[in-house]
């Protein structure tokens, strides 16, 4: 085959992946993913304004633990709806889980609030607004888990624009509130902005949703294999967050200096700001693939066209960093332009996470495998754990860095590895 030929080739499986895509209403989740993080970047660069560099760090590194142990605050409800919900053939049947998994995790998310309350008058951290911090926070396991079940509830109806437009108005609220909270409260209006916001999101769509709160319908797949699923789901689907929250836990546990949660946290904002786009492929797709995921051909076809487009995405990011970055590294502030080789190990990491981690764990959690995820998730930690330990102290945020890059292209070869494994066995099972 001629370059030519092949060069056609190529740009036909990438522009009838794209027309497939914007048929499912994927361009209005992608706009609405660009408007939204632009938002998300104007409210950070509010807060740094506002809020001094080491008292915002706090609320950082509080929030990050959070949003570390989030995965399993809800035992994984979320991830359940989203996979089962997908099997159910009608809205109502659709509306009924939604409203069993509604009841259930308002529930598991106030446990796991006060858990995180007693642990914190147990536990004595170095610097003591960091409990007052946790305690607060964790009313986010509570709110974001409404609003992450209203969004999910949209996509299994295949409400796509709706679904774009909660992205929209929760990070218009969120600006507002950061803004007008930060401004009167300091680090304390950051923290409760970062609180309300989903819950205000949520109050705003639910009348969208037509369910009732009491019903006597009993779900037979609800058993010990949904509640497994549900949790290693949820684990492995948080594998970006979790490798940044460990490392802004260990920055801020190994360095005396907590203005470095807050450097490596902005710093990082710029190369996670991409991912954006793998994840508005995915909130348009799961469901899809999911329902065909006996379709070997549909899935491989799939695969190919995903990571095809994403791999030119992703050159043409690091080219942008290589050529840019410095300029909006200086949008922060001055001073982050000498961290600007953080950021480009960063940005090479990011690439192992557009092009495989993104698809592979998700495919892995569609084929009922999401423990296999949890498993490399573990594996990651633990290397995480150990690296940081050695190289946070000797080469500050820039060791962060390099355990993070290394982890995102390993995590994402071994979902891919044992994903085709799976597959395999799989469609041979049927």
């Amino acid at each position: 085959m001629t370059k030519k030929k092949l060069h056609i080739l190529f740009l036909n499986r990438l522009s009838n992946f794209l027309i497939s895509f914007s048929n499912r209403s994927g361009n209005y989740i992608l706009i609405a993913s660009i408007v939204s993080r632009l938002l998300s970047f104007f409210a950070s660069w509010i807060a740094l304004q506002i809020i001094p560099d080491k008292e915002l760090g706090i609320v950082i590194f509080a929030f990050q633990f959070i949003l570390f142990v989030s995965p399993i605050a809800s035992a994984g409800l979320n991830q359940g709806l989203i996979r089962y919900g997908s099997f159910l053939k009608t809205i109502e049947e659709k509306n009924k889980l939604f409203s069993f998994i509604l009841k259930k995790g308002l529930l598991i998310t106030s446990l796991s609030a006060l858990l995180t309350i007693l642990f914190t008058l147990i536990f004595q951290f170095k610097t003591p607004e960091t409990s007052y911090y946790l305690r607060l926070l964790s009313l986010a396991f509570i709110t974001q888990f409404l609003f992450e079940i209203l969004q999910i509830q949209f996509r299994l109806q295949k409400k796509n624009k709706k679904f774009a437009f909660t992205e929209i108005i929760y990070n218009s609220i969120l600006v507002i509130l950061i803004f007008v909270l930060s401004y009167y409260l300091k680090e304390q209006g950051y923290a409760i902005a970062l609180i309300i916001t989903p819950l205000l999101a949520f109050v705003y769509f639910i009348k969208d949703i037509d369910f009732k709160w009491f019903h006597k319908k009993y779900f037979n797949f609800i058993d010990f294999s949904f509640w497994r699923y549900g949790f290693f789901a949820s684990m492995s689907n948080v594998t970006t967050i979790l490798l940044v929250s460990i490392d802004i836990l260990l920055i801020g546990y190994l360095m005396t200096d907590m203005k470095m949660v807050t450097t490596f946290k902005y710093i990082s904002i710029i190369p996670y700001s991409i991912l954006f786009l793998p994840r508005a492929f995915m909130s348009t797709d799961f469901v899809i693939f999911t329902e065909k995921i006996t379709d070997k051909e549909f899935i491989y076809d799939y695969i190919k066209n995903y990571i095809l487009l994403f791999s030119i995405i992703g050159i043409g990011f690091l080219m942008i960093i290589f050529l840019f970055g410095k300029f909006i590294l200086s949008i922060f502030d001055q001073e982050y332009i000498i961290y600007f080789s953080t950021l480009v190990v960063l940005s090479i990491g990011i690439i192992g996470v557009l092009i495989l981690r993104g698809l592979f764990g998700n495919l892995l959690s569609s084929i009922g495998k999401a423990h296999i995820s949890f498993i490399i998730i573990l594996i990651a930690i633990i290397l995480n754990l150990i690296s940081n330990y050695f190289l946070i102290p000797i080469y500050g945020i820039f060791g962060a860095a390099i355990t993070s890059a290394f982890l995102m292209w390993f995590t994402g070869i071994l979902c891919m590895v044992f994903f085709f494994y799976y597959f395999d066995k799989f469609i041979k099972s049927l």
